[in-house]
């Protein structure tokens, strides 16, 4: 499957008010970013960063949650997944090349 046609399958189930396109999926990415953090989270503190074939695959379907609002918002803002992340790859491969992989900031 390519990451658009991953996109146009998300989109059979964006179900949100067209009024809060953008908003909604951005609100949602944050909190599935949190319930990946949460998860791994308590790896290290329950399980003494043992993880556990169960926990990656728990970890794994939050991601994928993660995926989803990135589908819809991208999708929102007028891109295409594939268009994200060659666009992503070339600025990475850019600041490589530029010796400039290191830091902070955008527009490095």
């Amino acid at each position: 499957m390519t990451l658009n046609e991953y996109q146009q399958h998300a989109l059979e189930t964006a179900i949100y008010p067209e009024e809060s396109r953008i908003v909604y999926p951005t609100l949602g990415l944050t909190g599935e970013a949190g319930e990946v953090a949460d998860k791994v989270k308590k790896v290290i503190r329950d399980a003494g960063n043992n993880f556990t074939d169960e926990k990656k695959c728990e970890i794994m379907k939050e991601i994928g949650d993660v995926l989803w609002y990135c589908a819809t918002l991208s999708h929102d803002l007028g891109y295409d997944l594939e268009e994200v992340a060659r666009t992503n790859v070339e600025k990475l491969h850019s600041r490589m090349e530029r010796n400039h992989i290191h830091g902070s900031g955008d527009n490095r």
